[in-house]
C-alpha cells in the first residue's frame, strides 16, 4: 500500500511539479522552445516539399505527355476497342456480348451503352467542332494550315450517319442484329501512314502498283511470322480501296486523304466462326477519315469509330469475331492484342 501511494505521489508530481513549476518534466519556457522548434521544423519541411513539387510541374506539359510514341509505355502502335462490354465490375476478364432479343430488359444493357456514346458525341456548331472532309486534310481546324501540331478543335462525328446502328433502332439489339461499335485507342501525336501512296501522295499510274507490292510484302511478313496471328487484309477491303481510289470523280488530295485512313475488317475468327457469322455492314464506311488524325488533345474530341453491324448471325452459338485495323504503321499481334480486338457474341 504505501508503494502504491508513492507511485501516485510521483506520477502526480511529474504532471505537475509545484516546487519547479515543470508540466510533463518540462518548464513552460522549455516547451515554449520546443514548440516554435516544431512549428518552424516542420514548415521548412512543408515549404521543401512544395518546392519540390513545383520544380517537378515544371518539367509536365499539361496538354500533352512528356514521353510520347516510341519513348512512351503506350508506344506507336495502337490498340482497337469495342462497344458495348460486359458488366466489368463481375467479370474484368470477359469480352462475351450475351443478350436474348426478345427480352427488353436484357437487350437494353448493351443497346444503352452506345446510347451513352452517342450522347457524349459534341453537336454541331459548337465552338470546339468542325465539320471536315477529304481534299482539305482538315487544314480549316488548324491554327497554321502548316502546322497540325497547333490544331485547336476537332473534327465533327455525325452520329446521324450510321445507318441501320442508331438509338431509335436500339442498334439492331432488339432484331437481333447487334451493332458493335469499334475504335482506335488513341495515341497522342499518331498519324496513320495509308497504303498505295508514292511517298506521302496518291500517284494514279503507280497506285496499282504499289498497293499490290504492299500487300504481297505484307503476305511475306506473315510467313516470317506466324506466331503473332497476321493474316493477309481481306479481299473485300482490297477490292473497296481499289474502287475508291481508282474513281476518276476524286481529285488526287482526296485519294490521298483516303488512302491515309484507317481502315477496319471484321470477321469470324475461325472457320466456323465465319459460317455462323453472316453478312457484316459497316457504318459509315469500313474506315476511320485521315482527318481525324492526330490526336493532339484537342478541346472537344470525340474519338472516332466505325459500326460494325452483323446482319444475320447464327442464333443460340458462340461466335468469336475478330476486328482489325489497317494502316502501314499498325502491326498486327495477336497474342498482345495489337492492332485488333477479341470479342464473342451469342444471341439467344
Amino acid at each position: 500500500m504505501p508503494k502504491g501511494k508513492g507511485d501516485e505521489g510521483g506520477f502526480l508530481k511529474f504532471l505537475w511539479n509545484s516546487d519547479t513549476g515543470e508540466f510533463l518534466g518540462r518548464t513552460g519556457s522549455s516547451w515554449g522552445k520546443i514548440i516554435v522548434f516544431y512549428i518552424i521544423f516542420f514548415a521548412g519541411l512543408a515549404a521543401f516539399f512544395l518546392l519540390m513539387l513545383y520544380i517537378f510541374f515544371l518539367t509536365l506539359d499539361l496538354q500533352k505527355p512528356k514521353w510520347q510514341m516510341t519513348n512512351g509505355l503506350i508506344g506507336d502502335n495502337p490498340g482497337v476497342g469495342f462497344r458495348p462490354q460486359p458488366d466489368q465490375d463481375k467479370n474484368v476478364d470477359s469480352t462475351l456480348i450475351w443478350f436474348d432479343r426478345n427480352r427488353k430488359e436484357n437487350y437494353e444493357f448493351w443497346s444503352n451503352q452506345l446510347d451513352i456514346w452517342f450522347n457524349a458525341i459534341p453537336k454541331e456548331g459548337g465552338s470546339d467542332v468542325t465539320k471536315c472532309s477529304f481534299g482539305t486534310g482538315g487544314t480549316d481546324t488548324y491554327k497554321d494550315k502548316n502546322k497540325k501540331k497547333e490544331q485547336i478543335s476537332s473534327c465533327f462525328v455525325d452520329n446521324k450517319q450510321f445507318g441501320e446502328c442508331n438509338p431509335e433502332n436500339k442498334f439492331g439489339y432488339r432484331l437481333g442484329e447487334p451493332c458493335i461499335l469499334v475504335k482506335l485507342n488513341r495515341i497522342y501525336g499518331w498519324e496513320p501512314i495509308g497504303f498505295g501512296l508514292n511517298g506521302k501522295q496518291y500517284n494514279q499510274q503507280q497506285f496499282p502498283e504499289i498497293f499490290s507490292n504492299e500487300m504481297k510484302e505484307l503476305e511475306k511478313e506473315i510467313e516470317n511470322n506466324p506466331q503473332q496471328g497476321m493474316k493477309p487484309m481481306p479481299m473485300f477491303l482490297q477490292d473497296y480501296i481499289k474502287k475508291e481510289a481508282e474513281k476518276q470523280d476524286h481529285p488526287p488530295q482526296w485519294k490521298t486523304d483516303f488512302l491515309n485512313s484507317v481502315f477496319f475488317s471484321c470477321e469470324g475468327e475461325n472457320p466456323a466462326d465465319k459460317e455462323n457469322i453472316g453478312p457484316i455492314s459497316y457504318y459509315p464506311h469500313p474506315y476511320i477519315p485521315s482527318y481525324y488524325f492526330p490526336f493532339t488533345n484537342q478541346r472537344g474530341y470525340q474519338s472516332p469509330f466505325v459500326m460494325v453491324q452483323l446482319k444475320k448471325p447464327m442464333p443460340g452459338v458462340l461466335i468469336n469475331v475478330e476486328c482489325r485495323a489497317w494502316a502501314r504503321n499498325i502491326n498486327h499481334n495477336r497474342p498482345d492484342r495489337l492492332g485488333m480486338v477479341h470479342f464473342e457474341i451469342m444471341i439467344d
